[in-house]
């Protein structure tokens, strides 16, 4: 059973990086839009919208798959905003691009569980955050910097 480490999330949350938002299209009714908004305005992430449109969203341009993020690009958090049935493929693509990106940690959003898929992760060597929201764990956030809880 997986668990979230807290370090983990305060690190991602407190460390400026960019993060590819899987799901991320350019429809404002969604909540991958509002908070990855939130993500970029208040945290001041980076963001690469992963979307099958690869729309433009909140400025950031987008692709279709993480694979077609060009190489050099460091991506340091895949955040899933995709259905907990099909998330499974989407992390053993992030898996498949871990050292290629620098990927260092994937977040899976509210009420996406796939707890075979974060076990694949973490045997990758990535740290996973699972079911849960920045938006939510934020003000939850113990005070400090949260420096090197993950690495890449």
């Amino acid at each position: 059973m997986h668990h979230n480490d807290p370090a983990v999330i305060r690190d991602l949350l407190h460390t400026p990086a960019t993060w590819a938002v899987v799901g991320l299209g350019d429809n404002p009714n969604r909540t991958a839009y509002r908070v990855s908004l939130w993500l970029a305005r208040e945290l001041g992430m980076n963001l690469i919208p992963v979307h099958p449109s690869a729309a433009t969203v909140h400025g950031f341009p987008g692709r279709a798959r993480l694979a077609d993020i060009p190489d050099g690009t460091t991506v340091r958090v895949v955040n899933f905003y995709v259905n907990s049935a099909l998330v499974g493929d989407c992390v053993d693509e992030a898996i498949a691009e871990k050292d290629r990106l620098g990927i260092g940690a994937l977040w899976l959003q509210l009420g996406v569980i796939d707890e075979k898929a974060a076990a694949r992760a973490t045997e990758a060597g990535l740290a996973v955050v699972m079911d849960t929201c920045p938006k939510i764990e934020w003000p939850r956030i113990v005070p400090g910097d949260g420096a090197g809880a993950i690495s890449g």
